[in-house]
């Protein structure tokens, strides 16, 4: 293999490990409000199925997506849907709502559910975080060098880190879940960052709609040449820098997530 498609397929991956690590925390910390009316046999269990359902929902993302975004139509529908992702956030914190009012209003419409009520509302959430998930670690796959065959008609290669970023998602939602959220607590500009660089994936997945052989907008080989290339992971890098320094340390308050979870 080339050593610069091996170190393009290292950073991609990277990338993955901390944008999936932010919304995994955001993911975790949802799912532990949604839980906490339970007792404490329960909840585990609760949380047990949450994540079982995480990576069964990942796993199906993953083989319906490789089969959908073969078409163009799909990936438009996929930059518009990280495009709402990442501005009904924005606009939450622009309007002031606070990670801790948001998470009491899930607890309070979590009052009153039983336990398989409880299970699925948070396998319902699951679903969600799995299209999120999938959706930006796809946008990001298919402009990656293609290595090998094809699996489902998409490239292996690119199927690999399709796969890897949604089992990632699912790893640090039950192994590092609590450390993402006290880095989040101590930089709280990185979750700002997070969903901007939704939507900029959004964006990357909106070139590869308009390069599509059927739209023609863009030139077929734009998504795969080193000028975006090179601007795409410039903003992105900008973008997290900007998360990390323009963030005032914060020790107190903020989101708090089960360490059992």
């Amino acid at each position: 293999m080339d050593f610069a498609v091996l170190l393009e397929y290292s950073w991609v991956l990277i990338v993955l490990i901390v944008l999936e690590g932010l919304l995994a925390a955001d993911n975790a910390v949802v799912l532990a409000v949604m839980v906490k009316h339970l007792d404490p046999e329960k909840r585990k269990k609760a949380l047990f199925y949450g994540l079982f359902g995480a990576f069964v929902f990942r796993m199906i993302a993953i083989l319906l997506l490789v089969f959908l975004v073969q078409w163009w139509w799909m990936q438009a529908l996929g930059a518009l849907y990280l495009f709402y992702v990442s501005i009904s956030h924005l606009v939450k914190i622009k309007q002031g709502q606070t990670d801790q009012e948001e998470l009491e209003e899930v607890a309070q419409k979590q009052k009153g559910s039983g336990f398989w009520m409880t299970v699925f509302k948070v396998e319902l959430a699951d679903i969600a975080f799995a299209i999120d998930s999938i959706l930006a670690a796809a946008a990001i796959a298919l402009a990656l060098p293609e290595i090998g065959g094809d699996i489902f008609g998409v490239n292996a290669g690119q199927y690999t880190v399709m796969l890897i970023g949604g089992l990632i998602g699912v790893i640090i939602m039950r192994f590092f879940a609590t450390w993402f959220v006290e880095i989040l607590q101590k930089k709280p500009g990185l979750e700002i960052a997070a969903f901007v660089i939704v939507g900029w994936v959004g964006v990357k997945l909106a070139v590869l709609t308009l390069a599509h052989d059927q739209i023609g907008i863009l030139p077929h080989d734009f998504p795969h040449s080193t000028t975006w290339k090179l601007i795409f992971w410039a903003v992105m890098i900008i973008i997290i820098a900007v998360g990390w320094f323009s963030s005032k340390n914060d020790d107190g308050g903020g989101k708090t997530v089960e360490s059992n979870y």
